[in-house]
């Protein structure tokens, strides 16, 4: 059995929230879908260092909220035009899966083939999910006891301009070949059709477990843990204090 929820225009920092909650006070699976965020916003992985990854003045500038989330993975900026799908699984939910990074990744490259089948040139690339090889879908995991969750955000659309917040990243995969941003990614839109994206995935994850529809107003009931996310807002005083400390 898998619950599932769905959202369009949920913001980021919520949605993070409250996968965290479900990861660390749930017992049960998860499948959440948020269609769009509200407004820009750059999202890094829980060692993710700002001076590193980002334009920091220009953020500054611009005011672009930086979240930095309980899961690794590297840094996005995100709004209307991502997709965000999330599974969050006891460990034995998947029968035969190891609770490991490149086994989970691997279960889900073969669960999107079934979303992409027929269109472009679908793979697992790595860590990303890609169009021949441009890259649209950016992962990011976190491993417990006896839980995992897998989040993937995907570029139906993106803003240029957008791009221009981030930094090349230090690490980056062999077959990004250091080209820029531009040159990397690609629009899930000049492929299929937003609606039919979702609807092909919630289908795709049906073949796999019973799906129970759920609302964000039960999630309240759900557990007397108090829940303290790790994920949050970062300041402007923090991002200009690693600046100057990396210097």
């Amino acid at each position: 059995m898998m619950n599932i929820m769905r959202f369009k225009g949920l913001p980021i920092l919520q949605q993070l929230h409250i996968e965290e909650q479900l990861l660390r006070t749930s017992s049960d699976n998860w499948c959440i879908i948020n269609d769009g965020t509200c407004d820009p916003t750059i999202v890094m992985g829980v060692s993710g260092k700002p001076a590193e990854l980002l334009e920091i003045e220009s953020v500054l500038r611009d005011q672009v909220p930086v979240i930095r989330r309980f899961t690794g993975g590297g840094t996005v900026i995100v709004d209307c035009g991502t997709i965000f799908v999330t599974f969050i699984c006891n460990k034995e939910a998947v029968s035969d899966l190891q609770p490991y990074p490149r086994p989970i990744m691997s279960w889900s490259g073969l669960l999107y083939s079934k979303v992409f089948q027929g269109i472009g040139d679908f793979h697992l690339r790595e860590n990303d999910y890609v169009f021949g090889n441009h890259k649209f879908g950016g992962n990011a995991q976190s491993i417990t006891k006896s839980r995992w969750i897998h989040h993937t955000s995907f570029l139906w659309d993106f803003d240029v301009r957008n791009m221009s917040y981030l930094k090349l990243p230090k690490r980056a995969p062999a077959y990004r070949f250091a080209r820029g941003h531009l040159d990397f990614i690609c629009r899930m839109k000049d492929y299929m059709p937003r609606s039919t994206f979702i609807d092909k995935t919630v289908e795709a994850a049906s073949t796999q477990f019973s799906l129970r529809s759920f609302e964000l107003e039960e999630i309240e009931t759900l557990s007397e843990t108090e829940s303290n996310p790790s994920t949050r807002l970062l300041s402007a005083e923090e991002l200009e204090a690693d600046v100057i400390a990396g210097r």
